[in-house]
């Protein structure tokens, strides 16, 4: 189990930054929605919690219906900070072994294929990609993105780039919930899992910020506007101490390996997948892929609450995250009981208020929990 000065700075973060963990431990990649008018705030926040709490180098991609693929492709890769030149006899894989280190052979950033002028490093791809309304992006974009989360490269016309071997992309949209926050289905799939925060519930290293810039004798007016001028210009510094290492992630993935799920909870969680499928507002979205996030979900939750085993509260709890942006509710025409007769009307006011928040509640409510 973990250590408890490690469970500690775990039980003190906030929403979006357990979302971010979870995806580092795991190594996948998710989807956080709020309000439009708070998207704004929302990707500050995460800006700032990449660069302080996990001190990653973050980019924001700020997508639009006329985004091209070398919009795309420029945005996401950063300027490599200029350093003594390498050694000629510096291979590849010199650095230290860790749980983020790259598969033998593949590519990484110090051998991207890019033209450079001698002594000007090469652009890197950043270690974590906000794209701001991704869902507004055209097909071909979104398409870019999954098969650069597939491949972990990316070809631009003069280059190969490899992504870092720690990378997260993180889709931002704004929705009125999270059950209406998708993106492109394949991607949409792809994606680990899905969390839609509530402005109300604050933005907590924006809010630090605004603090201590009132604190410091500066104006009310014009302090939150500075904070997200900052880290929109990209002058945020990454953190050379951050709350959480590296050594912390890969000690939460290595405990997430080992947890055991029992019989019993194994069968409530096929039964769950087994209800959400044959529910009759539920039009698709319960993939293979979906069931294996599903399980992976729940081993990365069970350490940071002191467990080596699942429950049946965390696999509710995945749940909730797993299939929030995946769950496609069926249109009112297609509805299984318009076969047997069923009047369009009932069906479409049957189906009005129910989306996939409501789905998943009524779901839990129906499988029986495991004594």
């Amino acid at each position: 189990m973990a250590d408890d000065i490690l469970l500690s700075k775990v039980h003190g973060l906030s929403d979006l930054e357990l979302a971010g963990l979870l995806c580092l431990v795991s190594r996948e990649h998710c989807l956080i929605s709020t309000p439009p008018e708070a998207l704004d705030e929302l990707t500050e926040e995460l800006q700032l919690i990449f660069t302080k709490t996990f001190g990653l180098k973050c980019v924001v991609v700020d997508c639009h219906a006329h985004t091209t693929l070398d919009d795309f492709a420029a945005a996401i890769l950063t300027s490599k900070p200029q350093s003594r030149t390498p050694s000629p006899f510096q291979t590849r894989n010199s650095a230290e072994p860790s749980y983020f280190g790259a598969r033998p052979g593949a590519l990484t950033p110090l051998t991207s294929l890019s033209a450079t002028s001698p002594g000007h490093p090469p652009p890197a791809m950043a270690n974590v990609i906000l794209a701001r309304n991704l869902d507004q992006a055209p097909k071909a974009v979104q398409i870019q993105a999954l098969e650069l989360l597939r491949t972990r490269r990316i070809f631009t016309r003069t280059a190969v780039q490899a992504a870092p071997k720690q990378f997260l992309f993180v889709a931002a949209l704004g929705a009125q919930s999270g059950g209406r926050a998708h993106v492109t289905p394949h991607l949409n799939d792809f994606l680990y899992l899905a969390h839609w925060h509530d402005p109300d519930l604050g933005f907590a290293n924006l809010d630090e910020g605004f603090e201590a810039t009132v604190g410091d004798g500066g104006s009310e007016t014009g302090s939150m506007e500075s904070v997200v001028k900052k880290s929109v210009n990209g002058d945020l510094r990454v953190e050379d101490d951050p709350l959480l290492s590296d050594v912390d992630i890969a000690a939460l993935a290595r405990l997430s390996q080992g947890v055991q799920i029992d019989v019993d909870v194994l069968r409530y969680q096929m039964n769950l997948i087994s209800f959400l499928r044959m529910h009759r507002a539920v039009g698709g979205g319960v993939s293979p892929t979906a069931t294996k996030h599903f399980e992976q979900l729940i081993k990365a939750l069970a350490p940071l609450h002191q467990l080596d085993y699942a429950t049946p509260g965390l696999v509710a709890l995945a749940l909730r995250k797993v299939y929030l942006h995946r769950i496609q509710i069926v249109e009112p025409g297609q509805e299984r009981s318009m076969q047997w007769g069923s009047e369009l009307e009932a069906v479409e006011a049957l189906l009005e208020d129910i989306g996939p928040e409501e789905v998943m509640e009524e779901v839990l409510d129906m499988v029986a929990t495991p004594l």
